[in-house]
This record gives C-alpha cells, structure tokens and sequence, in this order.
C-alpha cells in the first residue's frame, strides 16, 4: 500500500473512530466509545506510517 492510500485510510479511520466515540457517549455506551477511541488511534498510526513511506519514498529518490 502506498503512502497516500495509508493517509486516506488513516483519515477515514479517525473521522468514522470520533463518530463512534461521539455516539457512544451521546447514548451512553461505554463498549462503542473505547471501540471509537481505538478505530481514532488506528487512524493516527495508519496516517504516521504513510507518511514515514512518503518520506522513505522521496528519500531513495533523491539518492539515485
């Protein structure tokens, strides 16, 4: 997967964790506001290892 595609899924990740975290404290369930808190935090690493491969990507470029 390539460094763009893991961002976007990391974003996707991170709006659809809030919503979950957001609904699940909005009627009081607690499983679907830690379940949204883990899906954010997935997001979060998805979004920082697309762009560590952006950086690897552009680093060997520079190096040929």
């Amino acid at each position: 997967m390539s460094g763009t595609e893991d961002k976007i899924k990391g974003k996707a990740n991170e709006a659809i964790g809030a919503a979950k975290r957001n609904i699940g404290g909005a009627v009081n369930n607690t499983e679907m506001e830690v379940e949204g808190a883990a899906q954010q935090a997935k997001g979060k690493l998805q979004g920082a290892l697309g762009n560590a491969k952006d950086k690897l990507a552009e680093h060997k470029g520079k190096k040929k």
